[in-house]
């Protein structure tokens, strides 16, 4: 009996000083500036490779354009090698170089709007709100920030 009391006293004692080990931003780990715009996506079966060739007509050709012009970091695709697990099976990411990138800016979007062309914006909103519904489902987005722990 005496050894279960001193079991549980060791015990109480570990989970209290775990309370006491949290990590402290900054001091612990750093926080990026850098900010992942990661949507999941519910790709249908069957669908992959025709949603992926939409995307590259649509998604790929904006970030290119924003990428180009400085507006993005990065972009990326990444689907799972089992398609039928989970809530999603396919990520669209994108990386800023901060939140203010994100935020609205009429000087981005006037200069993106003339590379990218009134045309080539008209079509890919009409192939997206055509096409997409079929092929797929948004389950989720996100803003990701890259964590460094020292």
């Amino acid at each position: 009996m005496r050894i279960r009391s001193i079991l549980v006293s060791i015990a109480m004692l570990t989970v209290s000083m775990t309370a006491f080990a949290d990590l402290e931003p900054y001091k612990d780990y750093d926080v990026s500036d850098a900010v992942w715009s990661v949507t999941t996506v519910r790709v249908n079966a069957n669908m992959d490779d025709a949603y992926l060739e939409g995307l590259k007509n649509t998604w790929v050709t904006g970030n290119k354009v924003a990428k180009e012009l400085g507006q993005i970091e990065s972009w990326s695709i990444f689907r799972s090698d089992l398609p039928q697990s989970g809530d999603f099976n396919l990520l669209l990411i994108v990386k800023f170089a901060n939140t203010s990138d994100l935020a609205p800016n009429k000087e981005r979007y006037d200069t993106f709007m003339k590379e990218f062309g009134e045309a080539r914006s008209k079509e890919t909103t009409e192939y997206a709100q055509k096409n997409y519904p079929a092929m797929r489902e948004l389950t989720g987005q996100y803003l990701m920030r890259e964590i460094t722990l020292k």
